[in-house]
């Protein structure tokens, strides 16, 4: 059960390595219109998804941390 709750802890990890990869610019859209409009969205929201996101990666490592310390 604790390995299930690792995964899962990860993959919420990446998430928000993604977010914040998102919000400051470092992924693009391959669509033009699509990237336009992501960058438009980006522009608009990046100072909030930038924080939170640091804040979900943060709370994130903590809990792995704190799993795998208790596997051992």
């Amino acid at each position: 059960m604790k390995f299930l709750a690792l995964f899962f802890e990860i993959i919420i990890l990446s998430f928000g390595v993604y977010i914040y990869l998102f919000s400051t610019g470092r992924l693009k859209v391959k669509d033009a219109k699509l990237n336009e409009k992501a960058e438009e969205f980006r522009v608009e929201n990046s100072t909030w998804m930038k924080w939170l996101s640091l804040l979900l990666i943060a709370i994130m490592t903590f809990e792995i941390i704190l799993n795998v310390k208790s596997l051992f």
